[in-house]
């Protein structure tokens, strides 16, 4: 007699789940999967999708300042393109998080009282056009070292969200890139710029990524998220490409990497660079980063001025149920 996989017990639906992982098959939101998964899952999505939204935030701000009409349509086409992302990546954990009777709007609300965390680069100013250029390139770059490590996420919906958003943010690079040179070959002044701004950015470029690996504890987030195969690479490692990538891009420019300990290592074939102050990392994205609280607040205005929209579609919604039915 056939058992169904509802008569299976919680150790043999797991050992099934695993062995779905392990032989790299697609988990789709109404599979059964563990509640580790799961939780995982909306923690790392939920933060990918509010950091894309905070994210635009700081280039926003430099939409009315950009220095030329092509340089005002082109970072405003990347903010709208962040912008999407959030949203695709919302709706991504929406699926997640029903079975606990929430919705994008509990999301939102976790993000404004600083329950949910975004991305600690997010929280810092960017008072210079060298800051938007920075942004773009470095920012960017860093962001799609890890969403392409994720491509081949076990979760389906994530994977084939980030397909796209990978797509858009190689576009995204080629506008920092263009900023980034046009400054750098420009006058003193505008060289002058760009190395404030990435003097400003270096640590929290550093800290990106996240903080090493506990592998030999088997309980942090990264190691849940590499035992079911969430993401293939640890935060040290995405450090290391990083370095590896645009360490001789930046010096090629003739800008100084503020580290004085920067260098890389024959021998063991790493990066060795000056530890961040992990400590005002966790401070930073517990929320209390120099501008943490004006762009939650800024995003805050933005739901509740929105919120007359989200009522008529409800109203249109309940109109439209009830001519079908």
């Amino acid at each position: 007699m056939q058992i169904s996989f509802n008569q299976l017990t919680e150790k043999e639906k797991y050992d099934h789940f695993m062995e779905r992982i392990e032989n790299d098959e697609k988990i789709e939101a109404s599979d059964w999967m563990p509640e580790d998964y799961r939780k995982a899952l909306i923690r790392l999505i939920s933060m990918h999708g509010v950091s894309e939204i905070m994210g635009a935030l700081p280039e926003k701000e430099w939409v009315p300042k950009a220095p030329t009409l092509k340089r005002k349509l082109a970072i405003m086409a990347k903010v709208q393109d962040e912008m999407g992302h959030g949203q695709l990546l919302l709706r991504v954990v929406e699926d997640l998080i029903k079975p606990y009777g929430k919705n994008r709007e509990h999301i939102l609300h976790d993000l404004f009282s600083k329950k949910l965390k975004f991305h600690n680069v997010f929280h810092m100013p960017a008072p210079s056009w060298g800051d938007a250029a920075i942004i773009a390139w470095l920012v960017d770059g860093a962001a799609i070292l890890t969403q392409t490590m994720m491509l081949h996420t076990s979760y389906g919906p994530y994977g084939r969200a980030l397909k796209r958003i990978c797509q858009e943010e190689s576009f995204h690079a080629k506008h920092g890139e263009s900023l980034t040179l046009a400054l750098a070959a420009g006058t003193p002044k505008q060289k002058e710029m760009l190395q404030g701004a990435l003097d400003r950015w270096w640590e929290s470029l550093l800290t990106f990524f996240g903080p090493k690996s506990k592998k030999e504890t088997g309980h942090s987030n990264v190691d849940i998220n590499l035992k079911y195969k969430l993401r293939t690479k640890t935060n040290e490692q995405l450090r290391q490409e990083f370095l590896s990538k645009y360490v001789p891009k930046i010096e090629l420019l003739g800008l100084t990497i503020p580290d004085e300990n920067l260098h890389f290592d024959e021998n063991t074939q790493e990066w060795h660079y000056t530890e961040p102050d992990w400590r005002n990392f966790k401070i930073i994205v517990s929320g209390n980063g120099p501008e943490s609280d004006a762009r939650i607040a800024l995003r805050k205005i933005s739901y509740q001025n929105s919120q007359w929209v989200r009522d008529a579609l409800c109203v249109y919604k309940e109109d439209v149920n009830e001519f079908v039915s």
